[in-house]
């Protein structure tokens, strides 16, 4: 048979079954590979079934074969050496100028080598950052595609069409050179931890600290996801609480709190440590999963470690509008420390990143979806080169409307007992990064005293390095290692 469709997916899990539903659905032909073939034919069978312009392939070199040239190939496969895999599969196959998308969550290093490598055989690469789930790949998600430039012009047409749209605008753009995309995609992933973990720690604030029920935490949520903190994860966060088990009881409390991860929250946060950028809530959203992970440990401690026995006191209603406000401004630092990142990472790589761009891209279709977003793209209209959205005049307005509710939450946490690192975290961070002067001129002091590393003097031109022989005893040797 004869077939010469306009896109190839292999990979067809949820995600590549969904994607290729949505662009067949913008009126696009598709072929389709699956490593167990078996599943090609099922899909063709159930969810594909009647669509005569998606067809299916019994190996790799058939796809190949049904595609119009220029070739567009999408990867939907585990992130790693089956990436590498299908690629070399793929290359012998492939004409000049024919274009790979890897799809997957892969970590941007990997892109970077793979764009490398495939531009020197002529061929072009893509590696793009897709968010949403199932609903958003089946009805429209937020893309983030970045590799080759000359890859563009051949797919934006098609994911432009298949991205969310937001007034008007699709939530897909390019991002830029080699890794980009998957940067951005992982900073999101990131950002998305460090969301979910205020979240919870909101919710265990309501419940612990106020006993409050789930049924009366799903209607606190249901009303803050009509105001600032609109979004899709308040609004799951509403009907998880809402929703009861098969007795009537709230399900999400027979969950067991051990927390899972993929790994992109941690690379998020390794990627801040190498650039030496102050990422600190999501790290501690990515600490708090492998807290939570210790559950054997966390239960023996329980009955052993003695915390404080005060109980809430006071107005619960004015005090879960602190609450709130310690939730708003805490996300205000988390996507701040994103941004930081992003930018450290542009320097660093060579990226032109567009970051009111990035924002729009993440307004629908993704998981960290929200108003807010659409604040933080008027914050880079207004200022393309705003070094922090924490200078941005909205945003400063917004902190110090919040900041009080915000120390009272995190005063009372500890009082009590409960623990809230990302709250806590993003609060230190907003008064370490307002600090004209921070203590580590003492800390150099201390370098310098056992180690000789040198210190930089307030009274003396930048650059210019001093050693204090502290002792009477030592050397006037000096140790070449000063990093700021």
């Amino acid at each position: 048979m004869e077939v010469k469709a306009d896109f190839g997916m292999i990979g067809l899990a949820v995600m590549g079954q969904n994607l290729v539903l949505n662009i067949n659905d913008k009126g696009y032909p598709v072929i389709v590979f699956n490593r167990t073939v078996e599943t090609v034919d099922e899909f063709l069978r159930t969810a594909a079934r009647g669509r005569s312009t998606i067809y299916g392939a019994h190996s790799i070199a058939e796809l190949v074969a049904g595609l119009s040239q220029p070739r567009k190939i999408m990867l939907l496969v585990k992130a790693g050496d089956a990436v590498d895999q299908t690629i070399e599969l793929l290359v012998p196959l492939l004409s000049k100028g024919d274009c790979i998308i890897d799809g997957g969550n892969s970590h941007f290093p990997d892109t970077i080598r793979r764009a490398k490598s495939l531009a020197d055989k002529g061929l072009l690469f893509i590696g793009m950052g897709v968010s949403g789930g199932e609903e958003g790949a089946r009805n429209g998600p937020s893309l983030m595609p970045g590799g080759n430039p000359k890859a563009w012009p051949l797919v934006k047409e098609i994911f432009q069409a298949i991205a969310a749209k937001t007034d008007g605008a699709s939530c897909c753009d390019w991002v830029g050179e080699d890794g980009a995309g998957h940067f951005v995609k992982m900073v999101h992933n990131g950002i998305e931890y460090g969301d979910m973990q205020l979240i919870c720690e909101a919710y265990q604030f309501m419940k612990d600290g106020l006993g409050m029920s789930s049924s009366d935490m799903r209607d606190v949520f249901h009303e803050w996801n009509k105001g600032e903190l609109d979004s899709y994860l308040i609004e799951i966060t509403s009907r998880i609480l809402g929703h009861k088990d098969d007795d009537g009881a709230p399900l999400v409390e027979k969950i067991l709190d051990t927390a899972g991860q993929k790994g992109t929250g941690k690379w998020t946060s390794v990627s801040a440590l190498d650039l030496g950028m102050p990422v600190t809530l999501i790290g501690e959203a990515v600490f708090a999963r492998c807290l939570s992970a210790m559950k054997d440990e966390r239960v023996l401690a329980s009955a052993a470690l003695k915390g404080p026995g005060a109980r809430f006191s006071g107005s619960k209603k004015a005090f879960i509008e602190d609450i709130r406000k310690a939730l708003l401004a805490s996300k205000i630092v988390s996507y701040a420390q994103g941004y930081m990142l992003m930018r450290e990472a542009a320097k660093e790589y060579h990226w032109n990143l567009n970051y009111g761009g990035i924002a729009l891209m993440w307004r629908g279709g993704c998981i960290i979806r929200s108003v807010f977003l659409g604040k933080i793209k008027e914050a880079f209209d207004r200022t393309p080169d705003l070094k922090n959205l924490l200078l941005d005049p909205y945003f400063q307005k917004v902190i110090e409307r919040c900041q009080e509710s915000w120390r009272r939450t995190i005063a009372k946490g500890v009082e009590l007992g409960i623990p809230i690192p990302a709250f806590s975290t993003a609060l230190s961070f907003y008064d370490g990064y307002r600090s004209a002067r921070l203590p580590a001129n003492l800390l150099q002091a201390q370098r310098d005293y056992f180690g000789a590393h040198t210190y930089e003097r307030l009274d003396k031109p930048r650059g210019a390095f001093f050693h204090t022989n502290w002792t009477g005893e030592g050397m006037d040797v000096k140790s070449g290692q000063y990093n700021a």
